[in-house]
């Protein structure tokens, strides 16, 4: 067996910021080098940033990743880093004027050593790449320090076959997998697993690294990891931080000969196996490092985090320097105003407290507690008036009347951001957006949404996993157990025009995440009424969701990306043709 101290870099790379996740990575190097580490992997598309979306359709970005990837290869070794070799993702072509390609090099001794592209290239959910990237058909492996290391990226480990499956074959003693895989509900587990199956399949060891940070609504939660050929953890990553992680293994020595060998694939394609000797004598024993896996999240704390992330991110990488919204003493508004002052700090959230002639004591009171347990700006501008300005020039009533108010409170901030420069956070949830009880151009104006994928039910749950966390509570406790309303009528209530949040989000769930039709909803004991109603209140407000601002994905099906419907659409699930 053959000794190799791996360093897995869980870094946070900005789409199209090519000189500056070169530098990112010449920095990380340095430090795996401090470290004594043989190999250091970056994830998928570091160089570039990923998702880059059409910017891979332009030949002057691929050109760009082309000129950056052989530019660092040589600065590495100028640095004195060329003896550390570097796995890194970044975007190629088939050729002169060709397709692009998703891929990793092999940086060495100043050169490009191996190059390869993904092979399953997902094509579901957020993920586009049919549209973007030609197939790959070479699994590299390099012998390094007398141990064979094989790569592959991201989708050929979920997909069964490709270059994974032929590992084994290849005689592989470790498989190391660069990754963007965005963060959702209960995927560390599954991450996991898959990679303990994959191992074993390959018959070696597997290094998982994973991206971190947000992307417009993406948010990476790193996770990086690496499992034994039994697939037992070594190691592991923190969740959502950046993080440096160095792990000492024990392989199997190669000896396979260099060259190239065609091996077919179970679905009738074939692939190359290309191999190349960087060094071929073992390391010298030495004494290796405790691994480390970092503790557990719980199901609340990841949630939150994920959104923290996500804020925290946008404001950086888009270049804001604080965040505005507007403070109703409600449980969305105060959760938002949480997460924000969380993520970039409270002297950089402004809340904007609008009372109307509806608002009640208790919502200025509560709005006014929260700004002073968290420390956040806050300035107080009544609409009362500028709503009277409005109702003198044209009649309204009902629903139009309240949606005014919404409104106002929409250019208001609107306002405040163009002259101040902040960004506006919008303070809607997945089950408002979802039944459409949002007013557009009012509550649904601005650049982010931080709670766009929770549903109400869950708001709550943050809320109270939050105040429970130590220090102070940072949100009143009147916000959390009064009943929820928009106050824009007297004494109204969100129970007037939708069913209890317990009822309405398990049903929610099912037909928007889970894309179950009418009859599946009321074989799962959903009430047959309460169906038909909400179906039709979710399906006619596509327009209205489309029109809203981007925010962080943390379920397996969002608004967004995840689910793509026709604003112009007479389906009608509850009503089926003939």
């Amino acid at each position: 067996m053959a000794q190799l101290r791996i360093a897995l870099a869980q870094t946070n790379p900005v789409v199209g910021d090519i000189t500056g996740n070169t530098d990112k990575l010449v920095e990380w190097t340095r430090r795996a080098a401090d470290r004594d580490a043989h190999l250091v992997v970056f994830p998928e598309l570091f160089l570039t940033g990923y998702p880059a979306e059409d910017l891979v359709l332009r030949s002057s970005f691929v050109e760009a990743s082309l000129s950056a990837l052989s530019a660092v290869a040589a600065r590495l070794a100028a640095d004195g880093l060329g003896g550390l070799p570097v796995v890194v993702g970044y975007l190629d072509r088939t050729g002169a004027g060709g397709r692009p390609l998703n891929a990793a090099g092999v940086l060495y001794e100043g050169e490009v050593a191996m190059r390869s592209a993904k092979h399953h290239l997902p094509n579901y959910g957020v993920f586009d790449e049919h549209r973007y990237f030609a197939r790959g058909n070479r699994l590299p492996i390099f012998r390094l320090r007398g141990v064979d290391v094989a790569i592959a990226i991201c989708e050929d480990l979920w997909q069964e076959g490709g270059p994974v499956s032929v590992v084994a074959e290849a005689g592989a003693g470790l498989l190391v997998v660069p990754n963007g895989s965005p963060y959702e509900t209960d995927k560390d587990d599954a991450r996991l697993e898959l990679c303990a199956r994959r191992a074993r399949e390959a018959g070696c060891a597997l290094a998982y690294v994973n991206m971190v940070g947000g992307q417009d609504e993406l948010v990476f939660d790193g996770d990086s990891l690496i499992v034994d050929a039994a697939g037992e953890l070594i190691s592991r990553a923190r969740r959502f931080e950046e993080e440096l992680l160095v792990t000492d293994l024990e392989l199997p020595g190669g000896t396979a000969e260099p060259g190239d060998l065609p091996i077919g694939l179970h679905d009738g394609s074939e692939i190359t196996v290309r191999r190349r000797v960087l060094s071929a004598a073992p390391v010298e024993p030495y004494r290796p490092e405790p691994p480390v896996i970092a503790e557990r999240l719980d199901d609340l704390a990841e949630i939150y985090q994920a959104l923290v992330l996500g804020v925290r991110d946008y404001v950086a990488k888009n270049g804001f320097r604080s965040v505005i919204l507007g403070l109703s003493g409600g449980i969305d508004s105060a959760l938002t105003a949480t997460i924000a002052a969380d993520a970039i700090g409270p002297s950089r959230v402004h809340a904007v407290l609008m009372p109307s002639r509806y608002s009640s004591d208790h919502s200025i009171t509560d709005a006014e507690e929260l700004v002073r347990r968290q420390g956040l700006n806050a300035r107080v501008v009544p609409i009362a008036d500028i709503v009277t300005a409005f109702e003198k020039e044209i009649e309204l009533s009902g629903l139009s009347a309240e949606n005014l108010q919404a409104r106002v409170r929409g250019m208001l901030l609107m306002s405040l951001s163009n002259e101040h420069g902040h960004l506006v956070l919008t303070t809607g949830n997945k089950s408002e957006l979802a039944t459409g009880y949002s007013t557009l151009y009012g509550d649904s104006a601005g650049g982010f949404a931080p709670i766009k994928d929770v549903l109400k039910s869950l708001v709550w749950k943050l809320a109270e996993w939050r105040n429970a966390q130590p220090g102070d509570p940072p949100i009143p406790e009147n916000s959390i157990t009064k009943e929820p309303s928009a106050e824009l009528r007297p004494d109204q209530l969100d129970t007037d025009s939708l069913p209890p949040y317990d009822v309405l989000d398990p049903l929610l769930r099912d037909y928007v995440e889970r894309d179950m039709g009418r009859d599946e909803l009321v074989a799962a004991g959903h009430d047959p009424g309460l169906v038909t109603r909400i179906l039709r209140l979710v399906d006619l407000a596509e327009y209205k969701r489309r029109q809203y601002p981007p925010g962080p994905k943390i379920t397996s099906k969002n608004f967004g990306r995840d689910r793509r419907l026709p604003i112009t659409n007479r389906w009608r699930d509850t009503h089926p043709p003939a």
